[in-house]
């Protein structure tokens, strides 16, 4: 574990380092990443979309059967909850993302918990049904994903009335995020509505209000967060933590291959952009070959937008662009373009990245070096 003069923060009775590496599928953040993080004593989240692809014996046992296909994917969230356990030593803690948005979303969250994730993150929609879904499981801590106090509110009031809280949410920009974004359509996605200072504000007023103690629900912070001098002003304004994506993405211990490193590490801040997913949300991505020819064409495919049959064999996400016909979703299939990333594929790839510099630039570096610059300022020797 490292040393630092961070204050920790406390999640269902440990105590962490204040930082959090989120949850990035399909297969970048799996156990390897996420044990390593957790090994360090920090919380490492393992995505659990489409985690077959990290398993070559179950995706041979699959080819485009819904039903093996769905049950090769709990058997590797299984596998990888695991994996992360014997890397972290039970240190740390080991987290599992659950989109809201995918159709076996239910399934997850079970297997999750029957496996032995130590806490529950849950983002891509309100997850108001999520202390029902884990209600076997009382020492796993839940972890909305929300950008706004609006949103915040709405969760912690129909909580409130099953008699639970949220352990921490986290708290997501965003105009500085990777992946799917907490705005409606691509013009809210800079509303001023969801800045740090306004929401963390917001927040604590908003528990103030409802007689909860700030102590009771931890607030982590995430995205664009990028150099030390922004984890200790969070911080100070009131943050329990704060989360990382990319950063942890093209660490050496990341899931991901070499390849889909690289292509994340070679693409500047002006080389992202954002645009609808075929789950109907704004997402940001790099521009890569893929992503550019797809937009230039766009406006034709949702034109002409109508039902067809899933490109990979089941249904991933509970509202597809392309599969419903959804006019006003990305027409593509999102777990093909995500598996090409995987693989490093720029020609075909969809590449999540967030849009600030990377700590160390181009270079790739372990996690250990990562986490103490984020805390302590602590920063390698970097080779040019």
């Amino acid at each position: 574990m490292l040393s630092n003069t961070a204050p920790r923060f406390t999640l269902k009775n440990k105590s962490l380092l204040p930082i959090v590496q989120g949850g990035m599928g399909v297969g970048v953040s799996a156990h390897r990443l996420a044990g390593s993080v957790a090994a360090l004593g920090a919380m490492g989240t393992i995505a659990s979309v489409d985690l077959r692809r990290h398993h070559p014996d179950l995706m041979a046992d699959t080819g485009r059967d819904r039903a093996r296909i769905n049950a090769a994917n709990l058997r590797a969230l299984d596998r990888e909850i695991g994996l992360a356990h014997q890397l972290a030593q039970g240190r740390g803690m080991i987290a599992v993302n659950v989109m809201r948005a995918v159709s076996d979303y239910p399934a997850l969250v079970r297997q999750a918990c029957a496996s032995g994730a130590e806490a529950l993150v849950v983002g891509a929609g309100l997850p108001l049904d999520l202390p029902e879904l884990s209600a076997g499981y009382p020492d796993v801590a839940l972890v909305p994903v929300l950008s706004d106090v609006r949103g915040i509110a709405t969760l912690l009031k129909k909580w409130m009335r099953r008699q639970r809280l949220p352990d921490a949410i986290v708290i997501e920009h965003p105009r500085y995020a990777a992946g799917h974004l907490g705005a409606s359509d691509l013009a809210g996605v800079s509303d001023a509505r969801f800045d740090f200072a306004v929401v963390l504000e917001g927040v604590q007023a908003l528990l103030r209000e409802l007689g909860i103690e700030r102590e009771r629900i931890a607030l982590i912070v995430a995205g664009g967060v990028h150099a030390p001098a922004q984890v200790a002003a969070l911080l100070a304004l009131g943050a329990s933590a704060v989360q990382l994506g990319t950063p942890f993405a093209v660490s050496v211990e990341g899931d991901a291959s070499e390849a889909f490193k690289r292509v994340l590490l070679d693409a500047g801040p002006a080389d992202t952009v954002v645009f609808m997913s075929a789950a109907g949300l704004p997402a940001r991505a790099v521009r890569t070959p893929w992503l550019m020819r797809y937009l230039d064409k766009e406006q034709r495919l949702q034109g002409k937008a109508r039902a067809k049959p899933c490109t990979v064999g089941f249904d991933c996400l509970q509202q597809c662009g392309w599969r419903d016909g959804n006019a006003r979703a990305g027409q593509f299939c999102i777990d093909t373009q995500l598996a090409f990333a995987l693989q490093g594929d720029r020609q075909r790839g969809l590449f999540f990245r967030g849009s600030e510099a990377l700590p160390f630039g181009a270079v790739m570096r372990p996690v250990r070096e990562l986490i103490d610059y984020m805390l302590n300022g602590v920063a390698p020797a970097l080779a040019r």
